[in-house]
């Protein structure tokens, strides 16, 4: 039984790796192009549950860092890390964790959902912020923390509000049939 639920698990992780890979190469067209990778980990935390969901999140991140394409623009490796937006990249790995967090603590409600989702946000904002200023300064000169705000944070809000209204949506439709296969009792 353990090495079926294994199976089914790493079967889960890889299928939503392969989503959230998937949804960093679609790029939205708009005055700032904005992908649907934040939408996918929301997504794969919140059907899968915060320890496979989590894991999903961290495989995505391992793989792009050892160079293969799944970041967007079809990029990978350890340099897209450690270049200015690979913060927001690590942002990801703490949305994952504190929807875990907060699923462990208040369980799978929809408004806790919701909160955990926009907390996990503000994280991911908060550590790709910060990194984003780190090698900007390092690499080019001092910048202020409204400029970057202004660049890498305000125009996502809508963008990213969306996302979260549009995996709240998906994954409440997703548990119910899947509650089944997915729900089963994690080792």
């Amino acid at each position: 039984m353990n090495a079926k639920i294994r199976t089914y698990d790493m079967a889960y992780i890889a299928v939503f790796t392969v989503l959230i890979a998937i949804c960093s190469w679609i790029s939205i067209p708009t005055a700032i192009p904005f992908t649907l990778q934040t939408f996918a980990i929301f997504l794969s935390v919140s059907v899968l549950g915060g320890k496979r969901g989590t894991m999903a999140v961290l495989l995505y991140v391992l793989l792009g860092a050892i160079g293969l394409p799944v970041f967007s623009g079809f990029t990978g490796g350890i340099g897209i890390i450690m270049n200015t937006t690979g913060g927001y990249i690590i942002g990801f790995i703490l949305s994952a964790l504190i929807m875990w967090l907060m699923e462990s603590i208040f369980g799978k409600k929809l408004m806790v959902q919701a909160l955990s989702m926009v907390l996990g946000l503000f994280a991911c904002y908060a550590a790709g912020t910060m990194w984003f200023m780190s090698v900007y300064m390092k690499s080019t000169g001092p910048i202020g923390l409204t400029t970057v705000l202004g660049w890498c944070v305000v125009p996502f809000i809508i963008p990213d509000t969306i996302k979260i209204t549009l995996a709240l949506t998906l994954s409440k439709a997703l548990r119910g049939p899947l509650s089944k296969i997915i729900d089963e009792p994690q080792a």
